[in-house]
């Protein structure tokens, strides 16, 4: 398996060179980004000097030995490194310092080289930004690799590398990873490392972690991140901090129905039952359950936290510009969720955060109390072509005219905004909102040669479940890589 920790011996036994590595990943990169747009920074002596330079770090002495990995444009940040959160606003924008996560990727020995795409604040489940374009699935250049971590998705599907720096808001890590097949982990709110600034990542629904392609590079990797500082806002339970499960059967619910209670594809169904028949085979106990929660209004407290954080953002950058916002500034999903943003109120906004409390007691409380996992299609399809408009001529034009609308047509025009590509992803954003863990495992290729991820989620702090359960599928051979690590 070519995956960071087989790299990782390799240069540990001298079998390969950081010359040797630097250069091959740059070959690689030539022959494909210029194909999936994954990266939006590329230059060959730019990322040769980034990663021979390191010399502040004893690499050898890490557990990555000096992997060169991508950084997401949003958020992980990297001082010198490109800083524009892929919006037009930001375009020539560097980061003046680095922020926590990538110091603690750096500890571990990932050595960051480049940035990859995104859109825009990474608000959508697509990779389209205005600022760099397309992000194109290995899999089929004709479709998408997902957002809002698409061009890292696309990196590691190409064999580019093995890893990459991701985020996941509502799903951002693991929508792309059921898209190109990979392994996507969102970990427990408050386990990875945050600040300086920016604590609250979208009121914790918002966690930094990574896309790659094996079990033992999610769980070194999460094992090495994780961790609890003082000054973090969020305090993740230390129900497990040994690493491993001490059950040997695990008890499974699932379920079939979109939170939304709208369609999903036959390979969605198809991957389910292949997943299933993995659990049962493996003697464990696996129940179907009715969707616990009311997908609609759980998505419309999203919507609300995620509008008023917009709102808020943009209040700042005003302020730091010394001039008011407008809709040339940004794309018209932005501005929506902008203009909806200022006029949502104090007792709205908290209002979202009870909505938030009352689905992680039920899923706490009723499903994890009774079940180790919970198992879902992490995606209803496998993902759309990059022609496929997930919006109509109307809705934008009421995005246009927002401002003439009052908060409740506003707040329609937002959920309409997102419908349509809403319907291809319901299964993620909960785990955002309860803060609890998830994985997506790719485990299926449809009919039109594109994969498909299950989705698994666990109790607060016990991605060790998760892990168990990752193993299982990957030592069964259940898991459809890309074709580069197969």
């Amino acid at each position: 398996m070519n995956d960071a920790t087989y790299l990782a011996s390799l240069l540990e036994k001298n079998k390969i060179s950081r010359k040797e590595l630097i250069d091959d990943v740059i070959c690689r990169i030539k022959k494909s980004n210029k194909y999936l747009n994954a990266l939006v920074d590329f230059d060959e002596d730019k990322y040769r000097e980034r990663y021979l330079n390191v010399n502040d770090t004893k690499l050898e002495d890490t557990i990555f030995k000096g992997i060169p990995v991508p950084l997401k444009i949003l958020g992980q940040s990297k001082y010198g490194f490109a800083d524009t959160s892929a919006s037009r606003l930001f375009k020539y924008n560097t980061a003046t310092r680095t922020n926590n996560f990538v110091k603690k990727m750096e500890h571990l020995g990932l050595v960051p080289v480049g940035k990859t795409n995104a859109p825009e604040f990474g608000f959508k489940n697509v990779t389209d930004s205005k600022l760099y374009g397309d992000s194109h699935n290995p899999w089929n250049l004709d479709f998408s690799s997902g957002g809002s971590s698409g061009g890292a998705a696309s990196a590691v599907a190409s064999g580019m590398f093995p890893l990459a720096g991701a985020s996941d808001g509502g799903g951002s890590i693991r929508i792309p990873a059921s898209f190109t097949g990979l392994i996507g982990l969102k970990p427990t709110r408050g386990t990875m490392p945050v600040g300086p600034g920016g604590y609250r990542g979208w009121q914790g629904a918002s966690i930094d972690f990574a896309l790659n392609v094996s079990m033992r590079d999610t769980i070194k990797l999460f094992y090495g991140m994780r961790g609890i500082t003082s000054v973090s806002p969020f305090q993740a339970p230390r129900v497990e901090w040994s690493g491993e499960v001490t059950k040997s059967k695990l008890k499974v619910a699932y379920s079939f129905e979109s939170p939304l209670g709208t369609s999903i594809s036959e390979d969605a169904k198809f991957a389910m039952l292949k997943a299933l028949q993995v659990l049962e085979d493996a003697g464990f106990e696996v129940v179907p359950i009715k969707y616990p929660l009311n997908g609609i209004s759980l998505m419309d407290s999203y919507y609300k936290m995620n509008a008023a954080e917009t709102a808020k953002m943009f209040c700042s950058i005003s302020s730091a510009m010394n001039r008011k916002m407008t809709q040339d500034d940004m794309e018209l999903m932005t501005w929506g969720l902008y203009r909806y943003g200022l006029n949502i109120s104090a007792v709205e906004y908290s209002q979202c955060f009870d909505e938030w409390d009352k689905a992680t007691e039920i899923m706490e409380d009723i499903i994890f109390s009774n079940f180790d996992l919970f198992m879902t299609p992490t995606t209803a399809y496998t993902a759309p072509n990059l022609k496929t408009d997930l919006q109509s001529d109307k809705i934008r034009e009421d995005l246009m005219n927002v401002d003439e609308f009052s908060k409740g047509r506003q707040s329609e025009i937002i959920y309409d905004m997102f419908y349509e590509s809403l319907k291809l992803t319901p299964f993620t954003q909960l785990a955002n909102l309860t803060g609890e863990p998830a994985i997506s495992l790719p485990i299926w290729i449809g009919k039109n040669n594109l994969p498909l991820g299950i989705q698994f989620m666990s109790a607060k702090g016990r991605e060790d479940m998760l892990f168990r359960i990752g193993e299982l599928f990957e030592n069964t051979k259940a898991l459809e890589l890309p074709k580069y690590y197969r």
